[in-house]
């Protein structure tokens, strides 16, 4: 007999959460485990990732489960969680993101469900989020939610670390399941160049991602007025939007910056198979999966050492890990800027890193056996 499990998220918007959802979705063996995903919708600024890239997978929509705060709709939406979790019966509740997590928690908890209590942290909720006193509220709630969890994921070593000391949850309710992606097909540099519109001579630096204030575009923006004051002879390209992308285009117009913003994209595989390097300027992160596929791409990262990037990218060895300084990650650039042996020699390694630790297959084989484990309770 199958698992029953149901995968909980707020919001499938473009993302890591989504494509790590939508891949349990899809990858996880039907004849093993019945999934069903519940999930809210997207706000207007934001690209639903099951109406651009996973329209194959099938949702039930909850209004007010999305990202917006409203006690009104959160609810309904907290009564309808109730009402279909006592109708599924579920083996497993999976919960994904801050809203998601605490409501589909207390649903379970108020339904009387029986089923393997699992919730993944796939950020910091800790940094860049919150501040003063919604912190505070926010930690208090993880850590009760934490008593009433049978298993807590982390994404990344860092992230378990800094909810460990934040006093969320104990050390044996822990796993770090680092996400898992498809190894991509081996696309050809100057094919890839010319579906793009890309010069096949130019060194080309690209990030991928929302542009909100936890990514800090404008610290990218920082970063290309820096290179171009060095006289770095570095293109950017841009892939990504959110509310801060029509402000963002605009600086680049008006300070001439050598940068191409491409809005959604859903061909980051083959857009990083065009790149020379990638690049990530955020505030925190969980463990981006952005940079998992530059990895896969072959191609050096630089970034900051926030969140668990390091489990991405070994300093010295696959990419650069810097301060979050515009000058400093300017200067990582401007070493594998001038070097192609030396970006082909740490994309390389990067490449080996990924197949080894973030393989789609891995992933699922570390789910299903959690799941499985709701059988023997």
């Amino acid at each position: 007999m199958a698992i029953k499990v149901l995968q909980v998220i707020a919001r499938m918007n473009v993302g890591g959460p989504a494509v790590i959802v939508a891949d349990l979705m899809r990858g996880l063996d039907s004849s093993r485990f019945e999934q069903k995903l519940i999930t809210g919708y997207c706000a207007d600024n934001e690209a639903d990732y099951l109406e651009t890239v996973a329209t194959d997978v099938l949702a039930t929509r909850v209004g007010g489960l999305g990202r917006s705060i409203s006690p009104l709709a959160d609810a309904r939406a907290f009564l309808k969680l109730i009402a279909l979790i006592r109708r599924e019966n579920p083996d497993v509740i999976h919960t994904h993101t801050a809203k998601a997590g605490a409501l589909g928690r207390l649903a379970a908890i108020l339904a009387g469900s029986k089923a393997l209590k699992v919730h993944t942290f796939h950020g910091h909720l800790l940094h860049g989020y919150f501040a003063g006193w919604k912190i505070k509220l926010v930690i208090a709630i993880e850590k009760f939610l934490a008593t009433r969890t049978d298993v807590l994921v982390a994404v990344g070593n860092q992230v378990k670390d800094d909810l460990l000391k934040a006093g969320i949850g104990r050390e044996e309710q822990y796993k770090v399941f680092y996400p898992g992606l498809p190894a991509p097909a081996d696309i050809d540099r100057d094919i890839a160049r010319k579906n793009i519109g890309l010069d096949l001579n130019s060194t080309y630096c690209t990030f991928v991602g929302r542009l909100t204030q936890i990514k800090r575009p404008d610290r990218l923006l920082d970063v290309v007025t820096a290179c171009k004051a060095r006289g770095l002879d570095l293109q950017f390209l841009v892939a990504g939007e959110g509310e801060l992308f029509e402000s963002s285009k605009a600086r680049a117009v008006e300070e001439k910056l050598p940068i191409t913003f491409l809005g959604w994209r859903s061909d980051i595989d083959q857009l990083f198979a065009a790149s020379d390097i990638a690049i990530l300027t955020s505030d925190n992160e969980g463990i981006p999966l952005t940079l998992i596929q530059a990895a896969f791409a072959g191609i050096p990262i630089v970034a900051p050492r926030v969140g668990s990037i390091a489990d991405i990218v070994i300093d010295g060895e696959t990419g650069f890990l810097t301060s979050p300084q515009a000058g400093a990650m300017a200067s990582a650039l401007s070493a594998l800027v001038t070097d192609e042996e030396l970006r082909e020699e740490l994309g390389s390694v990067g490449r080996a890193h990924a197949e080894k630790y973030f393989s789609l297959e891995k992933s699922l084989a570390d789910h299903a056996a959690l799941y499985e484990n709701s059988q023997k309770r």
